[in-house]
């Protein structure tokens, strides 16, 4: 399926981690945003997996962006933040029919 830019209907923030010193000079891990772009999203996945004794339920879904300078230096540790949760990075890819879009396959846990 092709993608035009009126298809880049929702909002995504990459973040990046960082470690900061506590008051006992241990690193905290601290989240910034990186970039911010629209994005399409299409939705490729749910399901349940046990570990640890306990069930927890994800979303998987897929968000294509525009690439350029900023958005090829995103790297696979780190984040989305939409729609008020924060999506774990699983897989970058250029899409097939049209180069100048990277897509972004990402997973929320949702408890």
């Amino acid at each position: 399926m092709a993608i035009a830019a009126g298809d880049l209907r929702e909002t995504i923030i990459i973040e990046r981690a960082s470690y900061v010193p506590n008051e006992f000079n241990e690193p905290v891990e601290t989240w910034a945003p990186y970039v911010s772009r629209r994005a399409r999203r299409e939705d490729s996945g749910s399901g349940e997996k046990e570990a640890a004794g306990q069930v927890g339920a994800f979303l998987m879904a897929r968000f294509a962006i525009r690439r350029d300078a900023l958005v090829d230096g995103i790297k696979p540790t780190d984040r989305i933040s939409y729609d008020g949760a924060h999506w774990n990075i699983k897989e970058m890819k250029q899409l097939r029919e049209n180069t100048r879009y990277l897509e972004i396959t990402a997973v929320k846990y949702l408890g």
